[in-house]
């Protein structure tokens, strides 16, 4: 097996994660809308959830990889599929 193959490995992601910078405007817009499209239903809670995680990738203060986040992303999906943590 080799790096490509390997579990967890999102072959639309690689390769692009040296264009990502630390961008601490882009983070905080994201965080902003996520909290903006935040509402009481589990599709906008989800969709906030996906938006906050994906401003990790921004914030110099993370160390996140674009792999991570669609690792992260997938399970959030994932969950909600399942209808929730504990089922």
């Amino acid at each position: 097996m080799t790096d490509d193959d390997a579990p967890g490995r999102d072959p639309d992601v690689e390769g692009h994660a040296d264009d990502l910078e630390p961008d601490p405007e882009r983070a905080a817009l994201l965080r902003e809308v996520a909290e903006d499209v935040r509402g009481d239903s589990s599709e906008s809670e989800q969709l906030a959830n996906v938006l906050y995680r994906t401003s990790d990738i921004y914030d110099p203060d993370e160390d996140t990889t674009p792999e991570e986040v669609v690792q992260n992303v997938k399970f959030i999906l994932e969950v909600k599929e399942r209808g929730g943590l504990g089922r």
